[in-house]
């Protein structure tokens, strides 16, 4: 499978704070990627790195083959929508068209023309007056005309309403279908990620918990309610994401690709936001082990 970004060890430290350790993922072309993870798990960082925006302090990055904004037929390849969805608020639509017509060589002046139409938008109107989502639509329209190979999203709808979010990725879906582009979209919004996206990638604290197609992800997902059982008791094909216990209760989620016969589980399948959560607090339970196991040295009183 080819891939649209290949990072390898990857690491982006400020100071003494890494804000990305040891990434090591491989992003399939041709899908919409949905990036998602808690705050401060390298998203933005990841992203950043992949538009060239920063350098990294270890590891590499390769960006359809080559090196990210190593140049301008590299950069042309990259559209990037960064998070705040940034815009000029002194120009108007028509001088943010002409601005992206003379900044990018493969500008599709008819396709950003027509999409502001179809949006209603006055090519008149000042950045500085428009709604949120629709600055989030002129910034998606910027990237979409560039026409690139890949397109970037960094939590692009995470200040808009409902129903501006709703019409941000209705509009990334049918350019998606007519311009078969590759996506990667980060977000902390999952509902959103599961209408549009076909492949997931988990981060947390800068590692991949998990990446695939989400339907394969979700089809070998599942969880497992039942009597209280010891995780060293189940099969060993079955590798445990997150548990919990009660006294007299378990609840594992479980990754396997084999069928599940044991009678005294209730075995529910996962949604998406169900499968992101419980990789997520995998790590957090991870991380409460690690700390309880340290040991404690108490100082002797005087």
């Amino acid at each position: 499978m080819t891939a649209v970004v290949e990072a390898q060890a990857l690491g982006k430290r400020y100071g003494r704070h890494w804000a990305l350790r040891d990434c090591t993922v491989g992003i399939p072309a041709g899908h919409v990627v949905g990036l998602v993870g808690p705050n401060g798990a390298g998203k933005t960082t990841l992203l950043k790195l992949a538009t060239g925006q920063l350098e990294p302090t270890t590891g590499d990055i390769a960006v359809l083959g080559g090196r990210p904004a190593g140049g301008r037929a590299q950069l042309a390849k990259v559209g990037f929508v960064a998070q705040d969805t940034p815009v000029y608020a002194g120009l108007s639509i028509a001088d943010h068209l002409r601005l992206g017509a003379r900044l990018n060589p493969g500008w599709d002046d008819g396709m950003a023309r027509e999409r502001v139409a179809r949006l209603g938008l006055d090519p008149a109107h000042r950045a500085g007056r428009l709604s949120g989502g629709q600055r989030a639509q002129l910034a998606l329209t910027l990237g979409l005309a560039k026409r690139p190979e890949l397109l970037i999203l960094d939590e692009p709808v995470a200040s808009l309403d409902p129903l501006a979010r709703r019409e941000f990725m209705q509009g990334l879906m049918e350019a998606v279908a007519e311009h078969e582009l590759s996506v990667v979209l980060s977000s902390h919004l999952v509902s959103d990620l599961e209408r549009i996206c076909d492949f997931l990638i988990v981060l947390v604290d800068s590692r991949v918990e998990v990446a695939g197609e989400t339907d394969a992800l979700l089809a070998t997902h599942h969880r497992l309610t039942g009597p209280r059982r010891d995780p060293d008791r189940l099969p060993a094909h079955q590798h445990v994401v997150s548990a919990r216990h009660t006294d007299r209760q378990s609840t594992y989620v479980i990754r396997t690709d084999a069928p599940i016969h044991d009678p005294a589980w209730t075995v529910t399948r996962l949604g998406l936001e169900d499968l992101v959560l419980a990789y997520m607090e995998k790590r957090v339970i991870e991380s409460r082990h690690t700390t309880e196991s340290r040991p404690v040295t108490l100082e002797a009183r005087r």
